[in-house]
């Protein structure tokens, strides 16, 4: 279970939430959305250790880390895995190399065991017969694919995704969001998923949370949030973005 509560950052002079209180249940996929500089990938990088809220609670498994050191925060972030927006892959490692550097960085694995785990990870994705690929040989759908093998590869509890479809066309755009919610089934990890990719991203939502002015200001199923009595989100959903966002 994460729990966000009263978190409050500021950079300089911009405050990025006031007192955002979120709960994120466990084995679901919860897709946080809202306009761009909302924070929301300012929230996953608070959500794994590599940002502090000025004030508030982040509970992890009902441990605090908004105050942990480095040597807690390496310990909590075993449990995560992350999918980021670029696929973040190492340009100068194969394939093969880029899912084997987590295994071989955080644990003592044998050599066999580590090309074993590589291979059914791609498997899990989609991807056979790419191991000797480099990243540039890749189309961008399968940068993605490869990116979320790695996030896998290390079995971990909790997958951050920060807008996993963003300069994908719409046929890969569908393909990625299956992959997320046949893995997740599959493996029943949680997922944060941030997106402003409305509405495709509410097919493998199992919860939606919004974000405006530094604060939850509506959260609920898909069905709940396309209903939304709230201006601010009905707005938002039915992407009338031309005008200002009508404040409650």
């Amino acid at each position: 279970m994460i729990k966000l509560i009263d978190v409050q950052k500021k950079f300089e002079s911009q405050t990025v939430f006031d007192d955002l209180t979120l709960q994120i249940p466990e084995g679901k996929i919860t897709v946080v959305i809202g306009l761009s500089g909302e924070g929301k990938s300012v929230l996953l990088k608070l959500l794994i250790g590599l940002l502090h809220p000025d004030s508030g609670r982040i509970l992890i498994d009902d441990e605090d880390i908004a105050g942990m050191d480095e040597h807690e925060l390496s310990r909590v972030r075993k449990k995560f895995g992350m999918l980021f927006q670029s696929a973040a892959l190492l340009d100068s490692l194969t394939v093969f190399d880029n899912l084997a550097l987590p295994l071989t960085e955080k644990h003592n694995l044998p050599a066999e065991v580590i090309a074993e785990r590589v291979h059914k990870a791609l498997t899990d994705v989609g991807l056979q017969g790419i191991d000797d690929k480099y990243p540039d040989e890749l189309s961008g759908g399968m940068k993605k694919r490869v990116g979320l093998a790695r996030a896998l590869i290390t079995q971990p509890r909790i997958i951050l995704f920060d807008e996993p479809t963003t300069g994908l066309d719409p046929i890969t755009d569908h393909a990625i969001h299956k992959l997320i919610k046949d893995t997740q089934s599959q493996f029943g990890y949680t997922a944060v998923v941030v997106s402003h990719d409305i509405p495709a991203v509410f097919s493998i939502a199992d919860l939606v949370a919004m974000i405006y002015h530094g604060r939850i200001v509506d959260i609920g199923t898909p069905e709940e949030i396309k209903q939304s009595p709230n201006p601010i989100v009905r707005q938002f959903v039915a992407g009338d973005l031309e005008g200002p966002i009508h404040i409650v």
